[in-house]
């Protein structure tokens, strides 16, 4: 195999580990080119001090690895998954509106990532959340009108970059109409391409102007100018990004071992395809084995050997690659506390009258998290947490559910509760379904996050509830 060939097809991979120890086989490969790594929740013990001891063995096999992690604010945390991320996320933000806001949370989140020695923000979500029954975007977009999303979205991306941070605007041509999660199966954007144009890549557009320094693609069919395979892998929908809207930026696919990639073909042929659809960093996934790296290496090698990927996109997806990293930030520092949990409050929308809460327990309804999000703190800290569907305590209660409109089973047992009772929803504020009682009051909080979390303990206080 030519060894030139053999090096790019390591320098255009963005590969995950599992565990916080990088291993010989991992280090080889970053020696031999490997692009870089993205952090996952397995790879990080809580501290930021371990992330950036891991960091630093990572850039000492090879300076120029990029690192990358999710790190949205509000659900979406790698760095803060046992506390509950202390910024809020983007749905907060978009219902505030305060684009000095959002622009001084994208520069904390950014500093705070500098600080450990991460180079490569995947995020934010530029998303319209038009789907108010999406599985997988919800309260990460900031909200569904596309000239809010945009403002927001730009703001975000200029506060992490002045950081120092590269941003990664994802998910493109746009996850939010879609009622599927792809890390499961393969969604359908069924918009026709003009309300795509006018929706979906409005924030885009905006991300292009702003010069994020990278793009995600979603693994979404877009019938209208694709019906055979999903964005990723497609190269008439990647030419919106690159011709139509002139991003001349890197573009990095959204993790390949997720089935709306890879489901039938496998990783490696995905990564082959990707490459020829015009993606130049390709995310392969989390806790994947070392092994793995190396088939995608030779699967791409061998595409170019036959003909089937050209050798100048190969040379070219590495060379934008490369120049994803940026440096040299200013500091940012964490908006005032205080100021980030009255902006959560604002966000609050509180249906009905709140009971006296004097005696309440907190009852957490169990339902998983999407992928996306993973495991972590949510919400009040429970005195009692049940199964979806399982009878509630009596009351006085106060009911933690996640995306209740999506869940019959939640809704029933909501519906079936005498009172008192209040739900907090911290999903997306869906309509209530199964359980259309006014009696029952709710707060929707649009998200997670350590500033939702005590504006929601302030409002219960205020009812009575003394915990």
């Amino acid at each position: 195999m030519n060894a030139g060939v053999e090096r790019l097809a390591l320098e255009v991979q963005l590969a995950s580990f599992a565990g916080p120890a990088l291993t010989e086989e991992w280090a080889r490969l970053l020696e031999e080119g490997l692009g870089g790594t993205c952090l996952f929740g397995s790879n990080l013990t809580g501290t930021l001090d371990s992330v950036a001891e891991l960091v630093r063995e990572i850039r000492g096999c090879r300076p120029s690895a990029l690192v990358a992690t999710d790190e949205e604010g509000g659900d979406v945390t790698r760095l803060h998954t046992r506390t509950a991320s202390p910024v809020p996320g983007a749905a907060v933000l978009g219902a505030v509106d305060s684009v000095a806001l959002t622009r001084s949370v994208g520069l904390a989140v950014g500093a705070e990532l500098a600080s450990v020695g991460i180079d490569l923000a995947l995020g934010p979500v530029a998303d319209v959340n038009s789907n108010p029954d999406n599985p997988v975007i919800g309260t990460r977009s900031f909200g569904a009108d596309p000239v809010l999303v945009a403002r927001h979205v730009v703001a975000w991306v200029s506060g992490l970059q002045e950081a120092g941070v590269a941003a990664c605007v994802k998910h493109f041509p746009g996850h939010g109409d879609t009622g599927q999660d792809s890390h499961l199966t393969l969604p359908v954007l069924p918009a026709e391409a003009s309300l795509v144009r006018g929706r979906e890549l409005v924030p885009f557009a905006a991300a292009v102007e702003a010069g994020a320094a990278s793009v995600m693609t979603s693994h979404i069919l877009f019938p209208a100018v694709d019906a055979d395979l999903p964005a990723t892998l497609s190269a008439p929908v990647l030419s919106l990004l690159r011709d139509d809207l002139g991003y001349d930026g890197a573009i990095v696919s959204d993790a390949l071992d997720m089935a709306g990639a890879s489901a039938g073909r496998g990783i490696p042929e995905a990564a082959v395809r990707a490459l020829a659809a015009g993606c130049d960093l390709l995310c392969i996934g989390p806790d994947k084995p070392a092994s793995l790296v190396r088939e995608v290496q030779a699967a791409v090698v061998a595409a170019v050997e036959s003909g089937r990927l050209p050798a100048a996109r190969l040379v070219e997806a590495a060379a934008r690659a490369g120049r994803i990293r940026r440096a040299g930030g200013v500091p940012g520092v964490l908006p005032e506390p205080e100021a980030l949990v009255a902006a959560a409050r604002q966000a609050c929308e509180i249906e009905g009258q709140l009971p006296d809460l004097a005696g309440a327990r907190v009852v957490s309804v169990e339902t998983e998290a999407n992928i996306a999000v993973g495991a972590g703190r949510w919400g009040l800290s429970p005195d009692v947490v049940v199964d979806a569907g399982a009878a509630l305590p009596s009351g006085p209660v106060v009911v933690q559910v996640r995306d209740a409109h999506r869940r019959p089973e939640v809704a029933a047992a909501l519906a079936a509760h005498p009172g008192p009772l209040v739900v907090v929803e911290w999903g997306w504020p869906g309509p209530r379904i199964g359980w259309e009682d006014a009696s029952h009051a709710r707060i929707c909080t649009r998200g997670n996050g350590q500033p939702s979390i005590a504006a929601v303990g302030g409002l219960l206080r205020e009812a009575g509830w003394s915990r």
